[in-house]
């Protein structure tokens, strides 16, 4: 099991996400973190472990209220070894714009219409896709979560709802994605509070997950991290 910290910026400072209800987003100050400064929360999730991935979601960018691009670079580029996988909406396929080496784009169905998705195809599988969900509800273009022939390899399953809740992961449509596209490595996102959840999502063949409460709360560990990251859990290939 492979946990990549989640970070939402929302105008130039992390916020905790709750549920989906971005417009009441309040900056981050936990136990963890008292800072809402981007560089200042990276810090702190390397303090409880060397993670190599991070998740960073623009959220202005997203609801299309402006974008954290400058800030996002200064990142990258302070933490050269980290891979970054950026979710900045909707994002037309510009070689020359891309971020450096070091970011991986993530293209959300919510930020996507039926009509726009063959524009995936331009990333050339170099992508993660996140398929939205709003309860059970499919955000964005609808024929994406059908149409497996425009997925890469790695997709989040993100529930919304159930981010920064504790209601647990979607457990049901994450082992029902697994049991009809054995080929794809699903990813967890939204609701996990703790070691438990991990464990119960590697029994069900989910060996990758996005968290960000756990974290800060300290409801997960270093040494939770550690003894999963140790562990040799039969993985398919394609996973990072």
């Amino acid at each position: 099991m492979k946990i990549i910290p989640v970070i939402d910026l929302k105008d130039g400072e992390v916020v905790h996400a709750r549920q989906g209800n971005r417009k009441h987003y309040q900056p981050i100050n936990t136990g963890l973190c008292k800072s809402s400064d981007i560089f200042q929360v990276i810090e702190a999730f390397l303090g409880v472990y060397e993670f190599d991935t991070f998740y960073i979601a623009d959220l202005n960018a997203i609801t299309d209220q402006g974008e954290h691009g400058h800030l996002i670079t200064n990142v990258l580029t302070r933490f050269p070894h980290i891979t970054f996988w950026i979710d900045k909406g909707y994002q037309k396929y510009d070689q020359s714009t891309q971020y450096p080496g070091n970011a991986l784009p993530v293209l959300g169905s919510e930020s996507y219409q039926n009509e726009t998705i063959s524009e995936l195809k331009a990333y050339k599988n170099n992508f993660i896709l996140s398929l939205d969900y709003s309860r059970s509800t499919t955000l964005g273009a609808a024929s994406l979560f059908s149409d497996s022939t425009f997925w890469p390899k790695n997709i989040i399953i993100m529930t919304l709802d159930r981010v920064g809740s504790s209601h647990g992961p979607d457990l049901g449509k994450l082992t029902e994605f697994s049991k009809h596209h054995p080929d794809k490595n699903f990813i967890a996102a939204g609701g996990i509070r703790n070691k438990q959840d991990l464990m119960t999502l590697s029994e069900a063949g989910i060996q990758l997950a996005l968290v960000a409460s756990a974290l800060h709360s300290g409801a997960i560990k270093t040494e939770d991290i550690a003894e999963f990251q140790a562990k040799k859990y039969p993985v398919k290939p394609g996973y990072f």
